[in-house]
C-alpha cells in the first residue's frame, strides 16, 4: 500500500506533460522523408515499437495503446497488453482509457476559440468574468488573466482535496467543484509557475459562462464533433456514455515485476483538467488538427493565425529552456515539438506533436504513473535536440542544495508532503548534476550557463528532459523544471530546522508508541500495591498514565490519517475531517489531563515527592513536543 501510495503522489508531483518552442535545431534525421523526428523509418516502425515495447508489457507495464501520424494519415496503431488483465482482454484499437490531462488541451482550445471570436481576452482579468466574489482566497490585488491561467503562474497553491473521487455519485457540477477545492493564492500573478488544476478548470468555467453551454457539451459540439472522434466523452463519467463504457480499460498499479493490482477509475467534479475518455485514435484526431497541410486550415479555427498564436511561446524562464506555448508543453525533441502528458490514479499517456514534420505520437496506457513507454518511447521516437558546445560555463556547485516545489499545498496538514519530497541537486563534476527526488534519481549535464539536459537516469524524470537555475548575486533563486519551479527553502523551515522537526518527531512517535507497554507492564507490578483508595502519588500516576495514552492516540489517529493519505491521495476533505476533530478532542482531554495533575501537586504538595513529579515530567514534556510539531504543521487545520 506504501508503495501504491508514493507512487500516486509522485504522480500529483510530476502530472507528466511534454513540449517545445522553436529551438533551433535542424531537421537532422528526422527531416528525412518517411520517418520518424529520431530518424527511424516508418517502414520499420512497427518493428521498432514492437521491440521495444516488449520489454516492458507483462513486466512492468499492463497494456498500451500507440498510434502516430504522419502527413495527416495514421502509420502506426497499435494495442499491447491487457485492457483487462483478469479476464485476459487485449488492448485494442476500441480501447477506451483516460487522457489525465492532456484533457486540458482542450480547454485552451475551447479558450483560443472564444479568443477568435472577440469573446475573451487573453489578458482580461478573469475575475469579470466570474461570479461576484468567486475566488474569495486571494492574497493579491494583481489581475489574473487568462494567460497566468494558461502559463500555470496565476499564484495558486497545490489544494489536495476533492480533486478526484473513486465513484460517480460523489461527482458534482463544475462550479460546485470550483467553490469546494479552491485553493488559496501564495504566489504573486505572474511570478512562479505553479502546475495548477484548479486553474486550468477556472478557465473551462469561464468558457462555460461565455459559451452559455456545460463545458463537456461545448467541447463535443466544437471539437470533438468537428474532428470525427466518435469514441471520446470530455468528462470522467464515462457511464453516461455505455457504448464507451464497454470498451474501457481496467486501470492498475505497479507492484513489482510482473505484479500489478487494479486501481479505480477518475471520477471528477473539477473534470476539465483531466476527466476526458477516449481512443487513442481519436486523440491522434485531435492531435492532427493542429498540423494541417500547407495552405489548408484546422478544423478547430476559422484563422490560421489563430492556430499560429496558440502554437507559440508564452512563457520560458531563460532562453533555451523548455516552456509552455499557450497550454502545451514544449519538449526539446529534434525538432520543435509541443505536447502535454497525463495521470490519473491509474492511467498514464503522452501526446506530442512535431507541427514542422507534421508528426505526432500518442501512447495511453492503464498503468498509474507509467514512465518507460509513455516518456521512454516518446524519446525514442522523437530524438533530442543537438547542443551547441558550451563554454565558461559555472561550476555545477553553485546549483546544489535541496529545493521545494512550488507545485505545493500552503496550508493544512498536507503543507508537510513537499518538505518529505525535496528534490536534492548535487554536483557531479564541474559541469554535471545528480538529481535526487522521491527515490528517483538522474544526471543532468550543463549544455549552456545554468541549463542542464537529462543525460541518464530513471525513465520518470524523463518528465522533466531539462532544468534551469536562476542565479542572482550568487543565489539560486529557483530551478525551473518541466512543470514547475522548485524554491529554496524558506529561512523558518531550512533544513537545520526540517532535521530538528525530523528528530523531536521521531522522539515523541517512539515515546508514545512504547510508553503504553511500559505502563502496563507497571501496573501488573505494582497491583499488590494497590489499596481501596489510591494515594496522593497514584493519583499523579494515574493522570501522568492518562496523559500518556492521550497522547498515544493522537500519535495513532495521524498515523492513520498518514497511510490514509498514502494509500490513496485523491479523498475528499470530508474524509479526513473528523480525523482533525479527533486531534482537536484528544489534544483539549490532554490539557484536562494536565490541568488535574497540576492541581493534584498543588493540593499534595507533601505528599508529592520529587521523584513522582519528575516521573510525570517526561509526558508533559513529550506531549508538548508532539502538540507543537502539530500546531507547526497545522495538523489542526
Amino acid at each position: 500500500m506504501l508503495r501504491k501510495g508514493f507512487t500516486v503522489m509522485f504522480s500529483i508531483l510530476l502530472l507528466l506533460s511534454g513540449s517545445i518552442t522553436a529551438f533551433a535545431a535542424g531537421k537532422g534525421s528526422g527531416g528525412a522523408e518517411g520517418a520518424t523526428p529520431s530518424g527511424i523509418p516508418l517502414t520499420g516502425l512497427e518493428a521498432f515499437v514492437d521491440d521495444y515495447v516488449k520489454e516492458y508489457i507483462g513486466q512492468h507495464s499492463v497494456g498500451a495503446s500507440v498510434v502516430m501520424v504522419k502527413d495527416g494519415r495514421v502509420v502506426l496503431s497499435k494495442g499491447y497488453g491487457y485492457a483487462d488483465l483478469e479476464q485476459q482482454i487485449p488492448v485494442s484499437k476500441d480501447t477506451v482509457m483516460e487522457w489525465g490531462s492532456i484533457s486540458k488541451l482542450t480547454v485552451w482550445t475551447s479558450v483560443m476559440q472564444l479568443v477568435e471570436q472577440g469573446k475573451l481576452d487573453l489578458n482580461e482579468d478573469i475575475r469579470k468574468l466570474l461570479p461576484d466574489n468567486f475566488l474569495t482566497r486571494l492574497k493579491y490585488d494583481d489581475p489574473i488573466t487568462m494567460l497566468h491561467l494558461m502559463n500555470h503562474n496565476a499564484g495558486f497553491e497545490e489544494y489536495m482535496f476533492d480533486m478526484a473521487y473513486q465513484s460517480p455519485e460523489e461527482v458534482r457540477s463544475l462550479e460546485e467543484g470550483l467553490q469546494l477545492a479552491q485553493p488559496a493564492q501564495i504566489y504573486r500573478p505572474g511570478e512562479v509557475v505553479a502546475y495548477s488544476n484548479y486553474g486550468n478548470s477556472l478557465a473551462a468555467f469561464i468558457v462555460e459562462r461565455i459559451s452559455g453551454q456545460p463545458y463537456h457539451d461545448y467541447v463535443q459540439q466544437h471539437i470533438f464533433d468537428p474532428l470525427g472522434m466518435k469514441d471520446s466523452i470530455a468528462y470522467s463519467v464515462v457511464e453516461d456514455r455505455p457504448e464507451l463504457l464497454k470498451h474501457k480499460a481496467k486501470g492498475y498499479f505497479f507492484e513489482g515485476e510482473g505484479t500489478f493490482t487494479q486501481g479505480s477509475w477518475n471520477y471528477m467534479s473539477m473534470y476539465p483538467n483531466g476527466g476526458n475518455n477516449g481512443t487513442a485514435e481519436d486523440l491522434a484526431k485531435f492531435a492532427m488538427a493542429f498540423m494541417p497541410a500547407a495552405g489548408e486550415a484546422s478544423p478547430l479555427f476559422e484563422k490560421p493565425e489563430t492556430l499560429g498564436t496558440m502554437l507559440t511561446q508564452s512563457y520560458t524562464s531563460a532562453e533555451g529552456m523548455p516552456g509552455i506555448a499557450h497550454g502545451f508543453w514544449e519538449y526539446p525533441g529534434m525538432m520543435r515539438t509541443l505536447g502535454h502528458g497525463g495521470n490519473t490514479i491509474a492511467f498514464a499517456t503522452n501526446l506530442q506533436i512535431v507541427p514542422e514534420d507534421r508528426f505526432a505520437i500518442i501512447i495511453m496506457t492503464n498503468q498509474a504513473s507509467e514512465s518507460n513507454i509513455v516518456h521512454g518511447l516518446s524519446k525514442a521516437i522523437l530524438g533530442t535536440r543537438e547542443q551547441a558546445d558550451a563554454v565558461d560555463l559555472p561550476d555545477s556547485s553553485e546549483v546544489q542544495g535541496e529545493f521545494m516545489a512550488a507545485r505545493r499545498p500552503g496550508h493544512g496538514f498536507m503543507n508537510l508532503f513537499p518538505y518529505l519530497t525535496l528534490m536534492k541537486l548535487e554536483p557531479q563534476g564541474e559541469d554535471q548534476l545528480r538529481v535526487s527526488l522521491a527515490g528517483m534519481t538522474g544526471s543532468y549535464k550543463q549544455v549552456q550557463p545554468y541549463l542542464y539536459e537529462k543525460v541518464s537516469g530513471d525513465s520518470a524524470l524523463d518528465a522533466w528532459p531539462m532544468l534551469h537555475a536562476t542565479v542572482s548575486e550568487g543565489k539560486v533563486e529557483a530551478i525551473s523544471v518541466y512543470t514547475t519551479d522548485y524554491l529554496p527553502l524558506p529561512a523558518e523551515k531550512s533544513m537545520p530546522v526540517l532535521l530538528m522537526n525530523a528528530v523531536l518527531a521521531a522522539l515523541a512517535i517512539l515515546y508514545f508508541v512504547i510508553a503504553p507497554f511500559v505502563l502496563l507492564i507497571q501496573a501488573i507490578l505494582n497491583k499488590r500495591r494497590a489499596g481501596t483508595r489510591p494515594a496522593p502519588r497514584a493519583v499523579s500516576r494515574m493522570l501522568a498514565a492518562g496523559l500518556t495514552l492521550t497522547g498515544t492516540g493522537i500519535v495513532v489517529n495521524n498515523l492513520i490519517l498518514a497511510l490514509r493519505m498514502l494509500s490513496n491521495n485523491e479523498r475528499a476533505y470530508a474524509e479526513v475531517y473528523p480525523q482533525i476533530l479527533v486531534n482537536y478532542g484528544l489534544t483539549g482531554l490532554a490539557v484536562l489531563f494536565l490541568a488535574a495533575l497540576l492541581l493534584s501537586w498543588r493540593k499534595n504538595r507533601s505528599a508529592s515527592t520529587a521523584r513522582g513529579k519528575w516521573s510525570a515530567i517526561l509526558p508533559i514534556v513529550m506531549m508538548a513536543v508532539l502538540v507543537g510539531l502539530l500546531v507547526f504543521w497545522q495538523f489542526y487545520s
